[in-house]
């Protein structure tokens, strides 16, 4: 019998962890020192978004099907970004400045949803990349 969804099994890759903590503060560096440079704040951090959501995941669960988790993710990222549209972290009452409000965002931008699309084309061929090495 075939499965729908994504299947996964708990687990704790070291990998992907030390990954996600370099993406993590890659981030964190975009957003405090480099936030002056346009390109690397309004393009290149929602880029590297999708690559941290990936390797969050992946350090704590083994998914078989990559595809699957990477459109999972491209379709939460977009859901986030038409939530902006709609000024969900005021509506939730979050104060602007609060770290909800920063995760959230309050900005819809199509350019947004163009870098997240870029992000998770660049995480599936990393994939594919992967595969075709034996490395996955």
């Amino acid at each position: 019998m075939e499965e729908k969804g994504l299947a996964f099994r708990f687990t704790f890759n070291y990998t992907y962890f030390l990954a996600t903590v370099f993406i993590f503060l890659t981030e964190v560096l975009i957003a405090t020192k480099l936030k002056d440079i346009f390109f690397v704040r309004a393009y290149l951090g929602d880029v590297i978004v999708v690559m941290l959501i990936y390797t969050f995941i992946k350090t704590f669960f083994r998914i078989e099907d990559n595809k699957k988790l990477i459109l999972s993710i491209l379709i939460f990222s977009f859901l986030i970004e038409f939530a902006q549209y709609f000024n969900i972290a005021e509506k939730l009452g979050f104060q602007k400045g609060s770290l909800m409000y920063i995760v959230i965002g309050n900005s819809f931008s199509w350019i947004d949803i163009l870098c997240y699309l870029v992000g998770c084309l660049l995480l599936f061929v990393f994939v594919k990349l992967q595969k075709m090495n034996g490395l996955s």
